[in-house]
């Protein structure tokens, strides 16, 4: 018989999940081993030792369970304590087994077809199990009473209800929080009774794997009603997808009256259970309905005689063509009897909603903390240029990442603003860009409130989080911007980062999320005391360089909230492809934004939308809702599965390696100084991101593979792509970028190690092949990172920059000049060096976008210089978007350029935006 399996060390996980599976398995496999073991005492002495320590770490982490719960987890230990090795073994394996399979939530079949509410989803017929959940009871309850309420709230369950929940209970503050980290199941807490300030159980097992529970906001002796206020606004701030309750001995009027809106329902303990039941059915009942898909699917069913257009609807075009029948063979039927060129008969309208998609929106905007939500069938690509159409006029500034993407530059063009490109730090090295430091966008708003322009400053756009997982503190940069501009405009580029809304260590880097907290901090005190110290520190008229080296707040009398949001749904959550959404927190959105954005949307809305897409985020909306939390802490546990897998192989390790945050983030950027936060635990992690002023995405993996002598471009293409069908969206010349999503699957990891592993062996067998001479210049070459520096924005021609002394630029007038092709030429590389060093200005007549990175390297109307062109010669990318090496690069003609100076100067030429 072989050695007993080790414990699992606890310092090793990223996640309690993790540590809870490998600890049953183990578990498992010692009771069978205990239970078959003939061998010497003291060799089964030692067995029931290491079972002991593994009932010690589990305890506090099954205490938050419902499955298998305090119950059978008492069992197991009472079949340890009396011997039963036969008993403890068959029981263990039993649990683990339903644990695995989560045969434990389908206990409860569903009737057939039930008949639901109007106007709510119809749950699917046959056999299919009733969504499970856990909900969660806090209140020290005894274990008599503890199972009495389980049987109590067991017996009002009827064969009608559409879910079905077990309880979990926690005795004190502490249990309640770790609950709510640990078991993403639980979707309802009822605080029942008075509550204990501290565990009676052992945590130090899961201390560092989750947010510390022990920050006890309340007196142990306080008002029951303040001590479950308290304690609320704990778990919501957590789990604010939650819905919370109260259950109290005592005068029930008077508590409602001064509890916050985050609690559902009061009810009195004394009066039943049933209302309770039913309150935690309908709460779950409201996240679940999705009434777009509803009403799609109901239209599917529906007999209809179709004399308008789309001839693919109902089917009806491919059902008897002899030509294309693997249509309906490869998609289905039902894809194409939900289709229809109609907007009525329970449709509802996307440019007019006033039905199921009305309510799915408003569903969508309180999933994702926004006060309005709206769905966008083509892109976040047209989701950026409808907020920008809609808040920015002809001749507003606008301050905008250089880095951002193209769609914020095509969509500035098309509204006539004129640009301010703001400066990301550099990451020379891997090819990247970080992320633009609050410090350089104070530093442009200075210089234009100096030229007299503040006022016509209108908005701030930015990545959040960049494509390599550079995340933002947009608490930060909105506190700070508006102390200089208090009614400043931010739109938020979250195409990548819709899911962050749905962990409690992301949710604050989200811009909906940081809305809500300035919101709350400028209506607060505390806000105000920080704004009187910071005057009388800065006095009436502080230099440019104060402000700068200054954390500055805003007035609160002054400031408005006015962020908007724009997520590619199908990008990181559950929707069909250019499934995206707007999420708007302005404050003025109804007496100054709401008719502009609705023209805005109505200019860059098709009036003949998919309602497959609509369908697809309706129904991602609800899986968000219902279950994101989990799915999340799935994705980062993956993302350090596949970091341990390469970081610790002992061959793939030579040639490969993940960048780290300090290759990432530059110290200066990192207050906590925490350079691996997931490494050590979601409460470091935490730290971090709750004091840095950028923090890396651990979903966002970077693989640098410099060491293998093969560039990014073809290493993805001819060898992960073509060879292994591995999808990676971008590479530099040294790095590839692999992200994990919610989709994610352990068998997917172990399958690109497998592809990894390949490749590498490979190169081993290569070198074996190579003579010394060839062995040192390839060490040579790998071991140099062969890029030129990233350039920043050069500047404007003085012809598109109406400004004169500032640094907008007028992207449109270049953008439309270049329609005249008199007015443009074509140089080659060689040609604008020469140009340029006649003393000519090379200036771009169009958008020059290299794949990878993705953004523009040359805009209309920018001057091009040295490191641009160092730049583009440098570069191995397949894909560049207006240029073509064959033509060169289209420029002004010198001519052109004196025409429009002179236009502009005389401000009445046909180009002027003022």
């Amino acid at each position: 018989m072989g050695d007993t399996p080790a414990n699992p060390p606890a310092g090793v996980y990223s996640s309690v999940r993790q540590l809870r599976a490998d600890a049953w398995s183990s578990l498992t496999e010692l009771a069978r081993q205990w239970a078959s073991d003939t061998s010497s005492a003291a060799r089964r002495q030692a067995t029931q030792e290491r079972l002991d320590e593994l009932f010690r770490q589990l305890l506090p982490i099954e205490n938050c369970w419902a499955f298998p719960g305090r119950s059978a987890f008492t069992e197991l230990r009472r079949l340890r304590t009396a011997e039963d090795r036969y008993g403890l073994a068959r029981r263990t394996d039993e649990l683990h087994r339903a644990l695995g399979t989560e045969s434990y939530r389908s206990a409860t079949p569903r009737k057939a077809e039930p008949t639901a509410p109007a106007g709510e989803e119809p749950l699917p017929g046959g056999t299919t199990p009733k969504p499970y959940f856990e909900v969660l009871v806090v209140g020290e309850l005894t274990a008599a009473e503890e199972e009495a309420l389980r049987i109590s709230l067991r017996g009002r369950r009827r064969a009608e209800d559409e879910f079905v929940y077990e309880i979990v209970v926690a005795p004190s503050f502490e249990d309640a929080v770790m609950a709510v980290l640990v078991n993403p199941g639980l979707q309802a807490v009822v605080i029942h009774r008075r509550f204990a300030d501290r565990s009676p159980y052992d945590l130090s097992v899961v201390a560092g794997l989750v947010e510390q529970p022990q920050a006890d906001p309340f007196a142990q002796d306080g008002p029951y009603e303040q001590r479950a206020q308290a304690l609320g606004a704990r778990l919501l701030e957590l789990r604010p997808e939650m819905d919370l309750y109260l259950m109290t001995d005592g005068s029930v009027e008077r508590i409602a009256g001064v509890l916050s809106s985050g609690f559902a329902r009061v009810f009195h303990a004394r009066e039943g259970l049933l209302e309770l039941h039913l309150s935690i059915l309908h709460g779950v009942r409201e996240r679940f309905r999705a009434p777009f898909f509803t009403a799609l699917r109901a239209h599917s069913r529906r007999p209809t005689g179709v004399f308008h257009a789309l001839p693919i609807s109902r089917g009806t075009s491919l059902l008897t063509s002899h030509w294309i029948p693997e249509m309906v063979e490869f998609y289905g039927l039902n894809i194409f009897l939900a289709e229809t060129s109609a907007t009525s008969g329970g449709l509802d309208s996307l440019l007019e909603p006033t039905g199921p998609l009305r309510e799915a929106q408003d569903l969508a905007a309180k999933t994702f903390g926004a006060r309005q939500s709206y769905f966008v069938t083509n892109g976040t690509s047209t989701a950026n240029k409808v907020v920008v159409q809609a808040l920015v006029r002809p001749g507003d500034i606008v301050l905008v990442d250089r880095n951002c993407h193209k769609s914020h530059h095509y969509g500035l063009m098309l509204a006539g603003a004129q640009v301010v490109y703001l400066d990301a730090y550099p990451l020379d090295r891997y090819g990247m860009y970080g992320a633009v430091p609050v410090k350089e966008i104070k530093r442009k708003l200075l210089e234009l409130r100096r030229a007299g322009l503040l006022d016509r400053v209108k908005m701030l756009m930015l990545t959040n989080c960049t494509f390599d997982g550079i995340v933002y503190n947009p608490t930060r940069v909105m506190e700070e911007c508006l102390a200089l501009k208090p009614d400043l405009a931010f739109l938020w580029d979250e195409a990548w980062f819709a899911f962050a809304r749905f962990h409690p260590v992301y949710r604050r880097r989200t811009a909906m999320a940081a809305a809500r907290t300035l919101t709350e901090n400028l209506r607060g005190q505390g806000l105000a005391d920080r704004y009187a110290r910071q005057q009388q520190e800065l006095g009436d008229d502080p230099d440019d360089e104060t402000l700068l080296d200054h954390r500055l707040v805003p007035d609160p009398a002054k400031a408005r909230i006015r962020v908007y949001a724009t997520q590619s749904t199908h990008k990181t959550l559950t929707s069909l492809r250019q499934g995206s959404m707007i999420h708007v927190f302005d404050q003025d959105f109804s007496h100054r934004t709401a008719e502009t954005f609705r023209e805005a949307y109505m200019t860059h809305t098709s009036t003949s939308p998919n309602y497959q897409i609509l369908a697809s985020l309706d129904l991602g909306r609800r899986q968000a809702a219902l279950e994101g939390f989990e799915l999340v802490q799935k994705q980062l546990e993956q993302a350090g599965v596949l970091r341990d897998a390469i970081d610790q192989h002992p061959v793939l390790s030579r040639y490969l390696r993940f960048l780290t945050t300090p290759d990432l983030i530059p110290g200066e950027f990192r207050a906590s100084g925490v350079e691996q936060p997931l490494r050590t635990g979601l409460a470091r992690m935490s730290e971090a991101w709750e004091d840095d002023e950028f923090v890396l995405d651990p979903t966002r993996a970077t693989l640098h593979i410099g060491l293998t002598g093969i560039d990014g471009d073809t290493f993805k293409h001819e060898h992960l792509m073509d060879r292994y069908g591995v999808q990676v969206n971008k590479s530099t010349r040294n790095t590839l970028l692999f992200m994990t999503n919610i989709g994610t699957t352990r068998s997917a990891v172990a399958y690109l190690i497998e592809v990894l592993l390949k490749i590498v062996e490979e190169l081993e067998d290569r070198k074996d092949e190579l003579g010394p001479p060839a062995l040192r210049r390839q060490a040579a070459d790998a071991a140099r990172d062969a890029v030129v520096a990233l350039p920043d924005f050069s500047s404007f021609h003085p012809a598109f920059r109406p400004g004169g002394r500032t640094p907008e630029g007028d992207i449109r007038r270049a953008f439309y000049l270049a329609y005249d092709e008199t007015q443009c030429e074509y140089l080659s590389a060689d040609e604008v060096t020469e140009a340029m060093t006649g003393g000519q200005d090379v200036v771009s007549a169009t958008f020059v976008t290299p794949y990878p990175p993705g953004f523009p390297v040359l805009v209309p109307g920018q001057v091009v210089n040295d490191a641009v062109l160092d730049y583009m010669r440098a570069l191995d990318t397949r894909e560049i978007h207006g240029y073509r090496p064959e033509t060169g690069y289209r420029v002004f003609t010198e001519q052109a350029l004196k025409e429009q100076q002179t236009l502009l100067e005389s401000d009445n030429g046909p180009w002027a935006t003022a």
